[in-house]
């Protein structure tokens, strides 16, 4: 059952996965050499995403952005750039060693406007109402209560805020023998769930204009699909 998988174990399989000098992009050719330019390899040789946020949000100069599970820095560092001098661009992950290993990348790569938080995207560390963007890239899937993802993302978006996601999900709920394996957890996969829920738990959060594009497919379980989506939505105004 989900219940037994524990946060614990699905954190020590993601860290080790991610810090294998080896991308782990789960649908590849997501980033272009445009975007990797002039960034140093211990972030742009490492992509654990499956999709490209970035790219989708229509970052602006000035704008403050999050990016939920920022792994190597990647996103995070591409939004810094988007943003420029005036805007501000922040990481939140759950391991130490990827903050380690992004903050390390921002530094050598000169960016001032980066910032990277050690933290739960179930309770995220900071304030109501403080960033304009949120991106994540393959990551809400490996949390265990999404619906409260949501409302998290939610309380830290300022009014008239944009929720740029790509992750995995499926067309319907996956076998309990995959769901109750953390192994499949730190894939991207175990903890993916249908994409009709995944689009109403954000506007149960009390998001607008929310909208899943399909992307790749991913993988198969019997009769059950595992692919990439862009899931967008609007946080309203005067909330």
């Amino acid at each position: 059952m989900i219940k037994a998988i524990r946060r614990e174990d699905i954190q020590a399989r993601y860290a080790d996965l991610a810090l294998r000098d080896m991308p782990l992009s789960c649908c590849g050719g997501i980033y272009t050499p445009i975007d990797l330019a002039d960034l140093p390899p211990e972030a742009a040789g490492l992509s654990l995403g499956c999709g490209n946020p970035v790219a989708l949000a229509s970052l602006r100069p000035g704008e403050a952005v999050l990016d939920i599970g920022s792994g190597a820095g990647l996103d995070v560092l591409l939004a810094a750039r988007k943003v420029g001098p005036t805007g501000k661009s922040i990481g939140l992950d759950m391991t130490e060693a990827m903050i380690r290993r992004a903050s390390q990348a921002a530094e050598q790569a000169g960016f001032s406007n980066v910032e990277f938080r050690l933290g739960d995207a179930e309770e995220m560390p900071l304030p109501d109402e403080s960033v304009d963007v949120i991106i994540s890239n393959c990551v809400i899937n490996l949390t265990l209560d999404k619906g409260r993802v949501f409302r998290e993302a939610y309380r830290v978006l300022r009014p008239d805020g944009r929720l740029m996601i790509s992750d995995i999900v499926t067309d319907k709920p996956l076998p309990e023998s995959v769901r109750s394996n953390a192994d499949e957890w730190a894939r991207c996969v175990g903890g993916a769930i249908p994409d009709e829920e995944y689009t109403r738990l954000i506007a149960e959060a009390g998001f607008e204009r929310v909208l899943c594009i399909h992307g790749l497919d991913f993988r198969r379980f019997d009769d059950v699909r595992v692919y990439s989506a862009n899931v967008s939505a609007i946080k309203p105004s005067g909330r």
